[in-house]
């Protein structure tokens, strides 16, 4: 099976999920999504509290070597064990997602436009972009209520490596994509990108 892969890509809070969880939802079992968050290297040698210091926000913190292997493997129509990471352990968890290829692939993640390999392999690259006081204020809303951290923490975390790995890595690589939008909530970039994803579908035959 040929698969169409597409590249979300952009900062922290920015409105990624959004727009791909509404592009899977139209698609339906067309798709399957795919979070560069889950190739964050295994720290089962380091104790808790080192773990939650560590700089999640630069690109050599994920096995990103893994995800270029797997997409190639998607692409080439097989099946992939996708690694699983916890949010409230800092760590990979033991499970494994079993990822089947679909006609479309949705790979997701801050730094995905970062490393050429991946660019390669995207057939339509996207950063979605946000005001700073808007992401932080929705990671700090989704970091407290889906992944158990305090405020503290946050606010930490946001200003020690967050913000600053946004702006050396994450920003310049939207020079990168084909589009950029504003929102994960815009109603014309969805259309339009639909539009175009149908085409290629359609293309594929």
């Amino acid at each position: 099976m040929e698969s169409i892969i597409i590249g979300i890509a952009g900062g922290s809070g920015s409105g990624k999920s959004t727009f791909t969880n509404r592009i899977k939802k139209y698609f339906g079992d067309d798709v399957a999504v795919i979070y560069h968050d889950n190739y964050y290297r295994r720290q089962d040698g380091i104790p808790f509290e080192k773990r939650v210091t560590v700089n999640y926000d630069h690109p050599d913190s994920f096995e990103t070597d893994l995800l270029v292997e797997h997409l190639k493997q998607l692409k080439a129509g097989k099946t992939i064990e996708c690694p699983v990471y916890d949010y409230s352990q800092h760590n990979r968890s033991s499970e494994v997602l079993h990822i089947e290829p679909r006609p479309v692939i949705l790979v997701e993640g801050i730094l995905l436009l970062a490393d050429p390999r991946i660019r390669e392999l995207l057939d339509i690259k996207v950063y979605v972009e946000a005001d700073a006081d808007e992401r932080i204020l929705r990671r700090i809303s989704r970091d407290v209520e889906e992944r158990g951290r305090d405020l503290n923490g946050i606010i930490q975390q946001y200003l020690t490596t967050v913000k600053p790995m946004h702006y050396l890595y994450v920003e310049p690589t939207r020079a990168k994509a084909d589009i950029v939008i504003n929102s994960g909530k815009n109603d014309v970039a969805f259309d339009l990108f639909v539009s175009k994803i149908g085409q290629l579908l359609e293309n594929l035959g």
